[in-house]
């Protein structure tokens, strides 16, 4: 692990040009601390925000970083990237927390065909991997493989859903694919999200899950999208199948959403429309030799990331502390691990990178959910650290 989680590896291909900030947790003062690069090192953004959460609130949180001048030396960017890998951690040495603390953790999903269409196998194989291959099959004679055409809620959307409920086709998922409404959930709790170089959990009584790669909107309270970085939104195929109301239980577990490893500030290099062209790839390598490649390009969204912004935020639904909103993935894994028609499942030990050249690259190693050290550090937790140190 710790070998992945070099300079050149886990930051953008042209971080001497990102504004990248981030979260340590500094063992000098027993608590995380905010903090952004600034060459080979990590300065304490304090001075700027308590919080990722503040500085995001902020008008215009690239200027008021560029504007405090020299900041509190953390440590070499280096050690910390090599200290994050949970499984050679030194107590003394900072490590890298997600990116974001006190904002809302939440989730667009259904939003690129290839998911959709496997969310539709995955409800009609009940949750049986030994099924899909032959839903799969049955599914795409019926609608085909490819809707990229198709404009979620447009009018030619209504017509094909009315097609596939005469054919007895329709399902949840399509609904919110191509249908008016996104699909907005909460991924997980504020301040429960790791790191990169962590563990990342899934439920020991799952036998059918996958990686989930994706792009991170950070949002500010005020609705505006102001940064991107990398997430992994594991998720529990088996479970899910069986019901969509086991959507909690599938998506919110113990360490099993992974965001960082830093969160990119949009400014004059870097902006919405990077994001738009991100072509993400995926890897897993097991310790088994398997391995996994994948890839998930933005540019075949169904729905802009900004619109999906709206559908999270507005006038319907406010977020003091902000929030973090995961774009949702094209990355549908079908390659046999187990067996012929068996599918992809994780085993123990995988490690998951999630990398685009703009954002760095995300890595994590697979165990269970109840293997994990459990998460302690809630908001009230972090309040109390801030307050010792002064900062609040």
């Amino acid at each position: 692990m710790r070998e992945r989680l070099s300079v050149a590896a886990s930051l953008p291909a042209d971080r001497e040009h990102a504004t990248l900030v981030g979260r340590v947790f500094l063992p000098a003062v027993d608590g995380p601390v905010l903090v952004g690069v600034r060459g080979d090192e990590l300065v304490d953004l304090s001075p700027v925000a308590p919080t990722s959460s503040a500085l995001l609130n902020l008008a215009d949180p690239v200027a008021a970083i560029r504007a405090a001048g020299v900041l509190p030396r953390v440590a070499a960017l280096a050690d910390v990237l090599a200290n994050s890998a949970e499984d050679a951690r030194a107590s003394a040495v900072p490590w890298l927390l997600a990116p974001c603390d006190l904002q809302a953790i939440k989730a667009a999903g259904v939003t690129f065909v290839a998911s959709m269409l496997e969310r539709v196998i995955e409800e009609q194989a009940r949750g049986d991997p030994g099924k899909a291959e032959g839903v799969r099959r049955a599914i795409v004679a019926i609608i085909g493989d490819d809707l990229a055409s198709v404009r979620p809620g447009s009018p030619e959307a209504a017509r094909l859903k009315d097609a596939l409920i005469a054919q007895g086709a329709w399902s949840q998922y399509l609904e919110v694919g191509i249908g008016p409404d996104a699909e907005i959930f909460t991924k997980s709790q504020p301040m429960s999200a790791v790191g990169t170089g962590a563990e990342i959990g899934i439920h020991p009584k799952s036998e059918w899950n996958n990686p989930e790669p994706e792009i991170v909107l950070a949002i500010g309270s005020h609705g505006r999208t102001l940064g991107a970085t990398l997430g992994n939104d594991v998720n529990l195929r088996d479970f899910e199948g069986r019901s969509a109301l086991l959507l909690g239980k599938a998506k919110d577990n113990n360490a099993s959403c992974a965001i960082g490893p830093f969160i990119r500030l949009f400014d004059e290099r870097f902006g919405i429309d990077d994001v738009r062209r991100c072509e993400l790839a995926m890897r897993v390598d097991g310790p088994d030799g398997f391995a996994l490649d994948g890839a998930s390009s933005i540019a075949m969204i169904s729905r802009d990331p900004l619109d999906l912004a709206a559908q999270a935020i507005g006038s319907n639904h406010q977020y003091p502390d902000g929030l973090v909103l995961f774009l949702g993935t094209m990355f549908a894994p079908t390659k046999d691990r187990h067996g012929p028609g068996q599918g992809f499942t994780h085993v123990i030990g995988d490690i998951v990178t999630v990398a685009t050249p703009k954002l760095g690259a995300l890595v994590n190693r697979v165990n269970h959910s109840d293997r994990i050290a459990p998460w302690t550090i809630g908001a009230g937790a972090l309040m109390m650290s801030l307050a010792r140190r002064g900062v609040l």
